[in-house]
C-alpha cells in the first residue's frame, strides 16, 4: 500500500466522511446498550457556520466521538430552530426588495414566502458542519416548526393554560419598534449610553409660576397625564392639589403626591408618562390617572404627538428640544450617562408599551429549576462559577412573555368566539375549540367560521425549551420508545450567552413534563474573540470564514487549533496561528506514522535490549496520559485533555519512543519491536480519534484492511491499566543523562556519528534500568560506572550523579582549555559589575525590589557557573 508523501486532507476529508456516511456509523436506535445522548444546541435556520458554532460544535463531537469508542450508543441529535424574529426580518427584506409589502399579505401568502427561503437557505449551516466533522445522528435531524415539534409546542401551551400558568394581560412590555414585537426581559440587553438631561419648565395653572421637571425624554411629554412631588419635600409644599400645564400640548394635568418619587434625582418632581415607563403605570393605576400612548408599533409619534406625528421618536427628541428652548419651557440640558435597553435581536432601542399578551406564570416552575443545580446537584454546570448568575436569575424571576407580534412560529392557540377579550377558548386545534366554545357560550349553532384564531406567534424559545423532550416525540407521547431510552439525555454544550434564554428554560420544562433533568452535565463554553479580545463579528470585519480556514489548514488542524485554547468558560483569543499549530500536529503524526511504516521488518534478528525498555516506558507512560485524559474529561477539562494527548504523541512517541526503537541506518527492525510500535500507534489514533477524526481515520485504514466493523470510529477507547510510576520516574532521570551527553556533542563539536565512552558516579544509586537508552541515543560505546572521578575528562552533574566523557584524539586540549579560560574570565568580569551594582547602597536603597531580586539571582547564577568551569578546567589539567 503505498503511503502519500503528504497528507491531503481536503481529499481525505471527502473520503471518510462520505464513507461514515455509507456505514450510517452515525445513526443510533434504541438496544441493550447504555446510551450517551447529546442535542444540539439548534443553530438559526437563518445561519451560516461562524467561529462560535465551530467551537460548540468541535467539543461536542469530540463528546460524542469518545463515547462511541468506549462502547455507548452515542445519539447526537441535530437540527435549526426557526428563529422568529431574524427569519422573519430576513424574509420581508427579501419581499421588499422584490417590491412586496408584508402588510399587503395575508398570513397565509407571507408563510408561504418564509417556507420558500426556510427551504432554501435553512439547511446551509448543517450541511457546512459535515465538513468540520460532526458525526451528527442526521437521520434524526430536526426543525423547531417540523409538523410533530410544532404540535408539541401547541400541546405544551394548551396543557400550561389548563393547569392555570397561562394568561392574557394587559402589561407594560418592552416593545421591539423594528421587528414590531414585544420580548422577554431576558431578550432585552441594557447598556450604557451617553444622552441628556433636559429641564422642561411646566406652568402652573392659574398662575405665572412654572415647575421645573428633569427628563432623558422630552418627546414623551405628549403621553404625561400627570405630575408627582414626594408629600414630605417640602419644597412644594405650595403645589399640593394645584395642575400643570403641558408644553405644546397644552393638556391641563394634576399634581399627584407619592413617596415613590426620590426627592434627590432631578429636580424633585417626576412628569408621570403612564403608557411609556413601567414605574409610571404603576403610579398611573394607583392614582386612577389617564393612559395616553403616543406611539405607533414603529415607535413614531401617533396623532397624540400633534405636528410630530409620523416622526421617529429620536427625530423628535431633537426637534422639541428646539421647540421648547424657542418658547421658554427648556431651562438648560445636561449630559447624562443611563442604561438603555436594546433588542437582542436587532439593536433597536426598546421602548415601553402597554399591550395584551400571553404570559406563564414562573415563581413555582423554577423551584425544581433551582433545586437541580443550585442544591442537590443533579444537573452540574462546568465551570461551577455560573451557578451564581443562575441563581440571581432564577430567584429573581418574573412572568414570561411569550407572546410576539409575528406571523412565523407556533400561532397561539387561542380562539375568540366573540369580541370581548375573555371571549375566547384554549385548544389544539380548531374542531376542539369549537366544541369548548359550544359549552362556553351554549350556543350549538356556532362553527369554525365564528371562531378566529389569535393572530400572534409564539416566543421562539418557548419552543426550543422542549427540545430535549420534543426531538424525541416525548411531549406527544411520553411513552415513545425512543424518549423512554434517550431521555434524560447525558451533555449540553452551549454558550453562557443563552444560559437564561434556553438552558434554563430547558431544566424547568423538563421538570414539568418528564419529572426529571433534561441533561445531567451543562459544557458552558467561552466566546470566541479576536487577538485585541473583541468579539468576533460580521459588522466588525474579525471573523474569518470557518469554511476557508478549513480549506487552508484541513478540518483537523482548525479542530485541534480552537481546541487547544478552549478551557470552559473561558474566552478564546483566536489566532490563525492556533490553526497553523494544528496543522503542523497533522503533519507530525502523519510523517511518524510513514516513519514507522518505512521501515523493513526482520523475522530472525533478536529485539534489542533497547527496544524492550522502550516499550515499557511508553506502555506505562500512555497508562499514566490515560489517567490524566479520563480526570480531564469527568471534569470537563476538554482542552486540557488534548493537551495531555498533544505532549503524548508529539514528545513522547515521536521525539523519544521512535527515536529510542529507530533501527540503525538502513538496517531492519525486528519484528516484535514493530508489532508493539504498530500497536502503540494504534492506541494513540484511538486516544487522537476526537480530536482529529479524519488523520487518524485515513492512518488507521492505512495500516492494515479494514473491514467497516473495524473502522476506528467504531473501535475501543483504550483500556485503562496498571502501571509502573517508577518507571517513568527513572526515564525522567536518564533524559538528564541524554540531554547531557548532547549538549557536550554540541559544545565541543563531538559529531553524532563517532562513539564516545561514558563513565558514571551513582552516588545517589538511581536505576540503570534506562542505560540501554542512555547507550543508544548517545551514541556511547561503553558505559560504566566508577567510584571516582575521572581525570582529563568532560563532566555534567545530574542532581548529585556526575558524568564523564574521557577526552578523545577529536578534542584539541589546548583549545579547550584556551576557551574555558576565556569563558571563566568573561563571566568573572560580569560578576564584579553585578557585585559593584549590589554594593551601591545608593542604586540599593533607590531600586524596586523587583529589580534587586534579579541582580541577586545574575550574581547566584554567575557564581555557580565560575564553579562550572573552574571544575571543568581541573578535570583537564
Amino acid at each position: 500500500m503505498t503511503i502519500p508523501a503528504q497528507f491531503d486532507a481536503k481529499t481525505i476529508e471527502n473520503k471518510w466522511y462520505d464513507y461514515w456516511m455509507k456505514n450510517n456509523y452515525f445513526h443510533s436506535e434504541p438496544d441493550h446498550r447504555t446510551p450517551y445522548t447529546i442535542v444540539i444546541p439548534p443553530p438559526n435556520v437563518t445561519g451560516v457556520l461562524h467561529m462560535g458554532h465551530m467551537l460548540n460544535n468541535t467539543i461536542q463531537d469530540v463528546l460524542i466521538r469518545r463515547a462511541r469508542l468506549k462502547g455507548f450508543n452515542a445519539c447526537w441529535v441535530p437540527g435549526t430552530d426557526h428563529a422568529s424574529i431574524a427569519t422573519e426580518a430576513k424574509v420581508v427584506a427579501k419581499l421588499k426588495a422584490e417590491g412586496i409589502n408584508k402588510n399587503d399579505l395575508t398570513r397565509e401568502e407571507f408563510l408561504k414566502h418564509a417556507w420558500e427561503w426556510t427551504d432554501k437557505y435553512g439547511g446551509t449551516i448543517l450541511e457546512q458542519l459535515k465538513k468540520l466533522g460532526a458525526s451528527c445522528d442526521w437521520e434524526r435531524t430536526k426543525f423547531t416548526m417540523d409538523p410533530d415539534m410544532s404540535a408539541s409546542v401547541i400541546r405544551s401551551f394548551v396543557d400550561l393554560y389548563n393547569k392555570g400558568l397561562i394568561y392574557r394581560g394587559y402589561r407594560m412590555v418592552n416593545w421591539d419598534p423594528e421587528a414590531k414585537t414585544t420580548l422577554s426581559d431576558e431578550e432585552v440587553i441594557y447598556e450604557e449610553q451617553q444622552g441628556k438631561l433636559f429641564f422642561l419648565k411646566y406652568k402652573i395653572e392659574g398662575s405665572e409660576d412654572f415647575l421645573t421637571i428633569a427628563t432623558t425624554r422630552p418627546e414623551t411629554i405628549f403621553g404625561d397625564t400627570a405630575i408627582c412631588i414626594n408629600p414630605n419635600d417640602e419644597r412644594f409644599t405650595h403645589l399640593k392639589g394645584k395642575k400643570a400645564i403641558v408644553p405644546i400640548c397644552g393638556r391641563v394635568i394634576p399634581i399627584i403626591e407619592d413617596e415613590y418619587v426620590d426627592v434627590e434625582f432631578g429636580t424633585g418632581c417626576l412628569k408621570v408618562t403612564p403608557a411609556h415607563d413601567m414605574n409610571d403605570k404603576t403610579l398611573g393605576e394607583k392614582h386612577n390617572l389617564e393612559i395616553v400612548d403616543i406611539f405607533n408599533e414603529d415607535a413614531t409619534l401617533n396623532s397624540f404627538g400633534l405636528h410630530y406625528q409620523g416622526k421617529d421618536r429620536f427625530v423628535v427628541r431633537t426637534e422639541i428640544a428646539k421647540e421648547l428652548e424657542e418658547i421658554g419651557a427648556l431651562a438648560k440640558t445636561e449630559t447624562h450617562l443611563n442604561k438603555v435597553g436594546t433588542s437582542e435581536r436587532t439593536k433597536a432601542v426598546i421602548e415601553p408599551r402597554l399591550s395584551d399578551q400571553w404570559f406563564l406564570k414562573m415563581e413555582d416552575l423554577v423551584k425544581p429549576a433551582i433545586k437541580a443545580v443550585l442544591e442537590t446537584g443533579d444537573i452540574k454546570l462546568h465551570p461551577k462559577r455560573f451557578e451564581n448568575t443562575y441563581a440571581h436569575w432564577l430567584n429573581n424571576i418574573r412572568d414570561w412573555n411569550i407572546s410576539r407580534q409575528l406571523w412565523w412560529g407556533q400561532q397561539i392557540p387561542a380562539y375568540y368566539y366573540g369580541d370581548g377579550k375573555e371571549d375566547f377558548v384554549v385548544a389544539e386545534n380548531i374542531e376542539d375549540a369549537l366544541v369548548l366554545a359550544k359549552e362556553r357560550t351554549n350556543n350549538q349553532q356556532l362553527t369554525t367560521d365564528n371562531l378566529k384564531q389569535d393572530v400572534d406567534a409564539l416566543d421562539t424559545w418557548f419552543s426550543s425549551w422542549l427540545w430535549p423532550m420534543s426531538v424525541f416525540g416525548g411531549i406527544m407521547d411520553p411513552e415513545s420508545p425512543d424518549f423512554k431510552y434517550y431521555y434524560p439525555t447525558n451533555d449540553l454544550v452551549t454558550g453562557p450567552d443563552i444560559l437564561f434564554f434556553w438552558v434554563a428554560r430547558m431544566i424547568i420544562a423538563g421538570y414539568e413534563y418528564a419529572g426529571e433533568k433534561p441533561f445531567t452535565n451543562v459544557y458552558l463554553t467561552g466566546l470566541v474573540r479576536d487577538k485585541q479580545r473583541r468579539k468576533m463579528s460580521k459588522s466588525l470585519g474579525n471573523s474569518p470564514d470557518p469554511l476557508d480556514l478549513i480549506e487552508k489548514f484541513g478540518a483537523d488542524g482548525v479542530r485541534v487549533g480552537l481546541l487547544l485554547s478552549a478551557s470552559a468558560g473561558n474566552d478564546i483569543m483566536f489566532d490563525e496561528e492556533l490553526c497553523l499549530q494544528g496543522k503542523s500536529f497533522t503533519n507530525k503524526i502523519w510523517n511518524a506514522f510513514k516513519l514507522i511504516k518505512g521501515w523493513e521488518v526482520s523475522e530472525t534478528i533478536p529485539q534489542p535490549e533497547s527496544s524492550k525498555v522502550a516499550i515499557e516506558w511508553y506502555e506505562a507512560k500512555l497508562q499514566q496520559t490515560l489517567v490524566d485524559i479520563e480526570d480531564n474529561f469527568e471534569k470537563y477539562r476538554i482542552s486540557d485533555s488534548l493537551m495531555a494527548i498533544y505532549k503524548l504523541v508529539w514528545d513522547d512517541f515521536c521525539s523519544w519512543f521512535l527515536e529510542m526503537i529507530k533501527p540503525a541506518y538502513q538496517q531492519p527492525i525486528d519484528s516484535v519491536t514493530f508489532a508493539k510500535a504498530i500497536e502503540m500507534l494504534e492506541s494513540n489514533l484511538k486516544l487522537l480519534h476526537p480530536f482529529m477524526p479524519f488523520l487518524t481515520e485515513e492512518i488507521w485504514q492505512l495500516i492494515a484492511e479494514r473491514s467497516p466493523e473495524e473502522a476506528l470510529i467504531v473501535s475501543t477507547w483504550p483500556e485503562l491499566k496498571p502501571f509502573d510510576a517508577k518507571l517513568i520516574a527513572d526515564f525522567e532521570n536518564s533524559i538528564e543523562v541524554i540531554s547531557g551527553i548532547r549538549t557536550i556533542r554540541k559544545d565541543k563539536n563531538i559529531p553524532f556519528k563517532d562513539a564516545i565512552e561514558l563513565k558514571g558516579i551513582n552516588s545517589e544509586n538511581v536505576s540503570t534500568y534506562f542505560d540501554s537508552i542512555i547507550t543508544k541515543l548517545g551514541n556511547v560505546s561503553a558505559f560504566e560506572y566508577v567510584s571516582e572521578k575521572v581525570d582529563g575528562a568532560l563532566s555534567f552533574r545530574v542532581k548529585s550523579n556526575e558524568y564523564f566523557i574521557p577526552i578523545t584524539g577529536n578534542i584539541d586540549m589546548e583549545a579547550e582549555i584556551a576557551k574555558l579560560k576565556e569563558e571563566l574570565n568573561y563571566t568573572k568580569g560580569f560578576l564584579k559589575s553585578v557585585e559593584a551594582k549590589l554594593s551601591n547602597e545608593k542604586f540599593v536603597n533607590g531600586a524596586p525590589e523587583k529589580v534587586l531580586i534579579i541582580e541577586k539571582q545574575k550574581q547566584a547564577d554567575a557564581l555557580a557557573k565560575i564553579a562550572t568551569i573552574e571544575q571543568s578546567l581541573a578535570g583537564l589539567k
